[in-house]
């Protein structure tokens, strides 16, 4: 069985499970997804912004009742932001006041449990509830991260000096995302398993489409999603993702349109291209369908 949390049953039962949470899976995603639950390991989901990698972490806590556990990666984060650090100012107040103490007394009680500040490494690691470890934007993170998350994935397990080694009770479902902008080692992309999320195709699309924006035409979502892949297929700063594709379908209702006609796409083009570059390269070369 693993050392798996126990989310899906089988695949079929992570289809239709992430179906249930809002989250149309393609049977490579709820292969993948099933398989990281079952064996108990990370799954890097790599891909563009915008195809749904942190929805699928935050499908996955709605269908295990779980609590969410977010570490947003940015350039320069360090294990004080990740895993743990100590609040000074608390220790430095604790020791004002027992001045009449000598300092192995103090030392002892300043580095308990009282005075530790646990970052999101540490919080789903201690947890004895489900949890879902969201390592967001991993690829934004230096190799000197990429090495901390090797030694806290490999054994669940974290060593505070002060207080010895804490060893995770119940596994989190560890999902990491990476929008390429750098390449990860092959140390931790050993360690993970790998899914790959692209732009899904039109017929995918517009169930999402129709799945999120009920109230939408048919007719007009299979349109929308035609032009939105028209402007996905031109050398644009930034494609259009799935959730602008989302955002122009609400757009559409919210002007009343019942067709997707020239006037309506230069009016709202601003929904789903975010540089002027783009959007003038779009009026210029886009025919609505």
């Amino acid at each position: 069985m693993g050392d798996g949390t126990g989310f899906f049953e089988s695949v079929e039962d992570a289809t239709a499970k992430l179906a249930e949470a809002g989250y149309l899976a393609s049977t490579a995603v709820a292969t993948t997804v099933f398989l990281a639950d079952r064996l108990g390991k990370p799954l890097l989901v790599e891909g563009p912004a915008g195809v749904g990698k942190t929805e699928l972490a935050k499908a996955v806590t709605a269908i295990g009742a779980a609590r969410l556990v977010r570490l947003q990666c940015y350039e320069g984060i360090d294990e004080a932001r990740a895993l743990y650090e100590w609040n000074h100012a608390k220790q430095l107040l604790r020791i004002t006041a027992g001045r009449d103490e000598d300092w192995d007394q103090a030392r002892t009680d300043i580095f308990g449990e009282e005075f530790l500040l646990t970052r999101p490494l540490l919080t789903a690691i201690r947890g004895d509830e489900p949890t879902v470890l969201l390592i967001d934007e991993i690829d934004k993170a230096d190799v000197e991260m990429e090495a901390l998350l090797l030694e806290v994935l490999s054994d669940f397990q974290v060593t505070v000096p002060e207080l010895g080694t804490i060893t995770a009770s119940r596994r989190p479902f560890v999902l990491l995302t990476s929008n390429a902008t750098r390449e990860l080692s092959e140390a931790l992309r050993r360690r993970c398993l790998f899914l790959h999320l692209d732009y899904p195709d039109a017929e995918l699309e517009q169930r999402i489409v129709r799945l999120k924006v009920p109230s939408l035409d048919a007719t007009l979502a299979e349109s929308l999603v035609r032009v939105v892949g028209a402007l996905r297929a031109m050398e644009l700063r930034k494609a259009p993702s799935v959730a602008e594709t989302i955002d122009w379908a609400r757009t559409l209702l919210a002007l009343g349109a019942d067709t997707l006609d020239e006037a309506v796409v230069r009016a709202s083009l601003g929904v789903i291209l975010k540089h002027q570059d783009d959007v003038l390269k779009a009026a210029q070369k886009l025919t609505p369908a």
